[in-house]
């Protein structure tokens, strides 16, 4: 069906100021969505508290309020303008909870908006423990056991009878706020008392830990006449227990056998549709038992995320540029594919590359701040790379932290002994993958760190692949370098500074010029969604030494 005209302008709502959990993502996808619908000839009315983003710059919306994120402020944007449609899903969790609470005290029916793009029962029903529980069950999708407590004394009798370890959820909490692991009684009261009062409506969900099994995000996007695409499956590197958003992630989803592939697309695409009869763009997480590939329903974000702005990177494909254009009644087959400009937006898109997305931590600035990572994200920032291979992807994802690094290691610093090592890696911390890298380096099996860490053998042995070049390369100088070995490092994500390190008794700039002499040059592959299926128009490109 082809736009609702009745809709002339839309009020968009920001995720405010910029907090550890919610940043500058939200940015990108507010920004994307107010060009896509000033493109259609709607005004674009933005409120959002944050001058320092993009989304806020005159150029980008018809008005712009730089107002707290309340209902106050909405009342005042109402009263100066003349709005049809809110849409809330571009803001984050900050922006869903302030359209939930401008809903529930009449303030959308009172000046006559309608909410676009999600509506209040599917905000309530993925946010609402209890009532996302349900939900599942009644769809057949199962979940981990769990029990939904108001008080205290409720939540200490229901941890009872679900058994340790146990996850304590809050309803209602951006970036996992308020959460967290209890391994043991003596932690359980400090946790719930966290979760209470983190959560805006003082309840939390009391839920069996299923600990060591592998996580998986899926971005989907739906419009009215109920076709759904699935534009990027991410696997997380770090098992079950981290915040996805301080996990290394890559795309696309590498460890999954396609039985368990298909059967969480099949599960993604239900939960979709159950949430309620609207338009655009949703996130759902899975966890999944390595051993049984037993699949278990972790969360649905009925909004784009920060896992969105990642997704349209990795892909080419703009998510919330066309879930705005679902969100005001385009159908998915009416609208083009952004970057083929000649195939429809109802596509799912092929990657023939990785993505690898790696957090970036900064403990130096928050002095006696714990550095183990668990529920409530971290990670300040991330970078994210692409590459022909995991190995390649992932040495230039760490090449681009700024903290040091120069690829996947720390040369010239002190290594850890084998035993210290392994203790260090149980708990997971920021510079785990690198001393995963020291462990394989010090002779520790992959076996061994995979029971250690729960991280799937697979990325070990890629890793460990990174190892071996390295060892290789150790045994040569500059004047002895085999061709074939300097092309095989290049390949596999060795910046020149790294070889160089490696090599000792070598500058940066001789390998560069023996790499020249040898005509071992980067070449640019095409981002084009499609695999070269159909010629791309507005393509962009990566680097790589294939």
């Amino acid at each position: 069906m082809p736009k609702d005209n009745s809709i002339k302008s839309v009020l968009i709502v920001g995720s405010g100021p910029i907090v550890i959990g919610q940043a500058c993502e939200f940015d990108y996808s507010g920004s994307q969505a107010a060009r896509s619908l000033r493109e259609e000839g709607i005004k674009v009315i933005l409120i959002n508290s944050n001058p320092a983003t993009i989304m806020t710059d005159p150029m980008m919306a018809d008005r712009v309020y730089l107002l707290p994120l309340t209902v106050e402020s909405i009342e005042q944007i109402l009263e100066e303008n003349q709005i049809d449609a809110v849409l809330p899903t571009m803001g984050g969790q900050t922006a869903l909870n302030l359209c939930k609470e401008a809903d529930e005290l009449g303030v959308w029916d009172k000046y006559n908006v309608r909410m676009i793009g999600v509506d209040v029962a599917a905000i309530d029903t993925a946010e609402d423990r209890e009532k996302f529980r349900q939900l599942m069950v009644r769809i057949g999708i199962a979940v981990a056991p769990s029990k939904v407590a108001n008080s205290f004394l409720e939540g200490k009798e229901f941890a009872q009878q679900i058994g340790f370890p146990l996850v304590i959820r809050p309803s209602f909490t951006l970036g996992g706020t308020g959460g967290g692991f209890v391994h043991t009684k003596d932690e359980l009261d400090e946790a719930l008392n966290r979760g209470l009062t983190a959560s805006p409506i003082h309840e939390v969900l009391v839920e069996k830990a299923v600990l060591g099994w592998k996580e998986y995000e899926l971005e989907l996007l739906r419009d009215k006449a109920d076709n759904v695409v699935i534009i990027c499956t991410v696997e997380n590197v770090d098992p079950m227990g981290i915040h996805t958003g301080d996990s290394i992630t890559v795309a696309p989803a590498m460890t999954l056998s396609d039985t368990a592939f298909q059967d969480m697309r099949n599960k993604a695409i239900l939960m979709m549709r159950s949430l309620g009869n609207f338009a655009g763009g949703c996130n759902v997480q899975f966890a999944l038992n390595p051993d049984t590939e037993e699949l278990i329903a972790v969360e649905i974000n009925p909004r784009v995320s920060r896992s969105s702005a990642l997704a349209s990177k990795a892909t080419g494909y703009p998510i919330a540029k066309v879930a705005a254009k679902l969100a005001i009644g385009y159908n998915l087959d009416e609208l083009k594919n952004q970057i083929t400009q000649t195939t429809s937006a109802y596509f799912e898109p092929a990657l023939d590359y990785v993505i690898v997305k790696v957090p970036r931590w900064n403990f130096d600035k928050f002095k006696g701040g714990n550095d183990t990572l668990g529920l409530q994200m971290k990670s300040v920032g991330e970078v994210m790379a692409i590459g022909r291979s995991f190995t390649e992807a992932l040495q230039k994802a760490c090449q681009s932290l700024e903290n040091d690094a120069v690829g996947l290691g720390y040369y010239g610093k002190s290594l850890m002994k084998s035993a210290e090592i392994l203790e260090y890696i149980k708990i997971p911390k920021w510079d785990r993958i690198f001393r995963i890298k020291d462990a394989l380096m010090e002779g520790v099996t992959v076996k061994t760190i995979s029971q250690a860490t729960g991280i799937d053998r697979w990325f070990l042995y890629q890793i460990q692949k990174i190892c071996e070049i390295e060892k290789e390369l150790s045994k040569y100088t500059i004047d002895t370098l085999p061709e074939e070995l300097l092309k095989e490092a290049k390949k596999n994500g060795f910046g020149d500074e790294q070889i160089s390190r490696i090599m000792r008794n070598c500058t940066e700039d001789q390998v560069y010029e023996k790499r020249k002499a040898l005509g071992i040059s980067r070449v640019y592959k095409m981002v084009d969604t499609c695999s070269a299926e159909f010629e791309a128009k507005t393509p962009y490109f990566y680097s790589t030494f294939e």
